[in-house]
């Protein structure tokens, strides 16, 4: 139990304020692998966790982003997801920046795939970027009000608590 962050590093080069496209009206589905910490069951598929959904969890008055009942030993865990209000920009480059916490209860957060759109701005342009790919690790793209190649490279993602 207890809150993780959700942080990423990487080299970018021409751009700038990289973070999630997530809005109520374009969520963005967090993809983890997770980890019940009663048995330590595995979940065997990816689970995908919207911060602006809410499931009621059971015998509580309150609810979260994301509930689940381990198949092996039967307990219920959840989850709540937010936003850091933190962007990750030219400055960070190569340190790891905390852009979601992850306030669990009763499951692991054992690694985040990163499926679904980020955005992120020209450096000096102030060109929108905002149908950035991250799951190979890398993006690359032309600015053209700068007349450059602009990227994100060695992208790493770490979960720590």
């Amino acid at each position: 139990m207890g809150n993780y962050y959700v942080k990423v590093s990487a080299e970018l080069n021409g751009v700038t304020d990289l973070c999630p496209v997530d809005t109520p009206d374009n969520p963005f589905e967090y993809t983890f692998k997770i980890e019940c910490t009663k048995c330590r069951e595995e979940h065997p598929r990816p689970v995908t966790i919207n911060r602006f959904e809410q499931y009621e969890v059971t015998g509580s008055k309150g609810s979260a982003n994301f509930v689940y009942r381990c198949r092996m030993c039967k307990s219920e865990h959840s989850a709540s997801i937010s936003r850091t209000d933190r962007k990750y920009t030219s400055d960070d480059n190569g340190k790891a920046v905390p852009l979601l916490i992850i306030d669990a209860r009763g499951v692991d957060f054992t690694e985040f795939k990163p499926v679904g759109q980020f955005q992120c701005t020209g450096a000096g342009s102030g060109t929108a970027f905002d149908e950035v790919d991250l799951e190979d690790g890398e993006w690359f793209d032309y600015d053209d009000k700068e007349g450059a190649e602009v990227s994100i490279v060695d992208v790493k993602w770490e979960i720590t608590n």
